[in-house]
C-alpha cells in the first residue's frame, strides 16, 4: 500500500511538472517532448487505478501517433520563435483570465469552493458496483456485442475520412512521374521485352 501511494505521488508530480513545462518551454520541440512525458506518466496513473486499457490507448494513440505527429509538424514548420514571443504581452491578460476561470471550475468540481469536499467521494460510492472482471475484457464484450454495428460504422466513417484526406491532398504536379498499373499491364510486347542477338563467342557489351 505504501509503495502504491509513493508511486502515485511520483507519477502525479511528474505529470504536473511536465504539463507546466509544456506551457513554459520556449522551444516548441521541448514542449512536445514534455507532452509525451506527461502522457506516459498519466498512463502509469491509469495503471495504478486498474484502468490498463485506457493506459494502453493513451500510450498507443496519443504518444505513438498524436504527440509524434505534433513533433514532426513542429520540426518541419520551422517556427520563428522571435515572432511568437512578440505577441506574448498582448495576449497575457486574456490568457490569465482564462486560467483563473479554469482554476475556479476545477476547484468547484472538486468541492473545494461552493460545496462539500466529500461530494466526489459520495458520488463514487453511489455509483454502480463493477463485477470482478478486468476492464479490457468488459469493454471488449460491450463493443463487440451491444455496440457492434455502431463500432463497425465508426470504422467505415474513419476509412472514408482517410480516403477523402488522401484524395483532397493528392495533386498532380508537372515533372513528377507516377506509376500507372493499367499502362504496365496492357503495354505491347515490343515495349516490355527487348530481344538482343549476341554473336557466338562474344558477350553483351
Amino acid at each position: 500500500m505504501l509503495l502504491q501511494a509513493l508511486a502515485f505521488y511520483v507519477f502525479a508530480f511528474v505529470v504536473m511538472a511536465s504539463a507546466a513545462m509544456v506551457v513554459v518551454s520556449r522551444n516548441p520541440v521541448y514542449s512536445v517532448l514534455f507532452l509525451i512525458l506527461a502522457f506516459f506518466n498519466a498512463a502509469a496513473l491509469f495503471v495504478l487505478i486498474g484502468a490498463e486499457f485506457i493506459a494502453m490507448i493513451l500510450v498507443i494513440v496519443y504518444v505513438g501517433a498524436v504527440a509524434v505527429l505534433f513533433l514532426f509538424v513542429v520540426m518541419m514548420l520551422d517556427i520563428n520563435l522571435t515572432q511568437l514571443r512578440e505577441g506574448f504581452l498582448k495576449y497575457l491578460p486574456v490568457g490569465a483570465l482564462i486560467g483563473v476561470v479554469l482554476l475556479a471550475e476545477i476547484l468547484l468540481a472538486l468541492g473545494v469552493i461552493g460545496g462539500d469536499s466529500t461530494s466526489l467521494t459520495a458520488l463514487a460510492k453511489a455509483g454502480p458496483q463493477v463485477q470482478a472482471v478486468d476492464n479490457t475484457r468488459a469493454i471488449g464484450r460491450v463493443l463487440y456485442t451491444q455496440y457492434f454495428y455502431l463500432f463497425q460504422v465508426a470504422g467505415v466513417v474513419l476509412l472514408v475520412a482517410m480516403i477523402g484526406a488522401i484524395v483532397l491532398t493528392l495533386r498532380s504536379r508537372p515533372g513528377v512521374r507516377r506509376q500507372r498499373i493499367s499502362d504496365q499491364l496492357y503495354r505491347p510486347k515490343d515495349q516490355a521485352v527487348t530481344v538482343v542477338k549476341v554473336p557466338s563467342g562474344e558477350g553483351v557489351r
